[in-house]
């Protein structure tokens, strides 16, 4: 089980808070495209500037993290996962429970889609990027509010699904990784708690798509 890093930590502080409500910005400087009229640069985001201080993670290193645990299974209550295991040790458990209620222990045999995602995030080592929690609505709106959220399928953005097909972000039921769009309507994808209680490769149907967060890679 990892330690978390003080600066993982403090930059958690800062973009991943229990009650983050919008993803700041900061200005660009101005570049000057002539003598008489300037051009200001693009604004960064919140995670955009975090990111400058994080190591240089591609979404392919992101997802070899995830494809190394394909197979894991969770025991016969539901849960006992080094994921579920990770997440009731970490300071976002505490956080989570104050803004949810109930116990740490609760933890230990809950739906686990959300957990995996974060453990992915947290061992690839850009956790602020990809955002860590155990409940899918709430990380999605993260994404949103942090101006990172879209309906564009790309190799590794976290893709939420609602399987009454609802768009509506409360909706959501489950979540993953996108390892690719496979150009046919479909997505191939990885999973921590499938129906079949594993992390597993799957393809699934864009109709059941609520939307993507996209973290920041290199």
């Amino acid at each position: 089980m990892s330690k978390q890093s003080p600066m993982l930590n403090r930059l958690s502080r800062l973009v991943l808070g229990a009650s983050v409500l919008a993803g700041g910005v900061l200005a660009g400087s101005p570049a000057f495209a002539d003598g008489h009229h300037s051009v200001s640069l693009p604004k960064k985001t919140s995670l955009e500037t975090a990111a400058e201080k994080l190591p240089k993670v591609k979404a392919e290193d992101l997802l070899r993290v995830a494809e190394q645990k394909i197979g894991v299974a969770e025991n016969a209550s539901g849960g006992g996962t080094e994921f579920h295991n990770w997440y009731m040790s970490s300071p976002r458990a505490k956080e989570t429970l104050a803004r949810d209620g109930g116990s740490v222990r609760a933890y230990a045999n809950a739906p686990w889609c959300a957990m995996f995602v974060s453990w992915v995030g947290e061992k690839a080592g850009i956790r602020p990027l990809v955002g860590w929690d155990a409940y899918t609505v709430t990380w999605a709106k993260w994404f949103k509010a942090n101006q990172r959220w879209g309906t564009t399928a790309k190799p590794g953005a976290v893709v939420y699904f609602a399987w009454d097909a609802s768009k509506n972000l409360s909706a959501i039921d489950h979540m993953g990784l996108v390892k690719k769009d496979n150009g046919d309507g479909t997505i191939t994808t990885i999973e921590g708690n499938t129906g079949n209680g594993k992390v597993e490769q799957r393809i699934r149907p864009k109709s059941d798509v609520v939307g993507y967060g996209y973290p920041v890679y290199a």
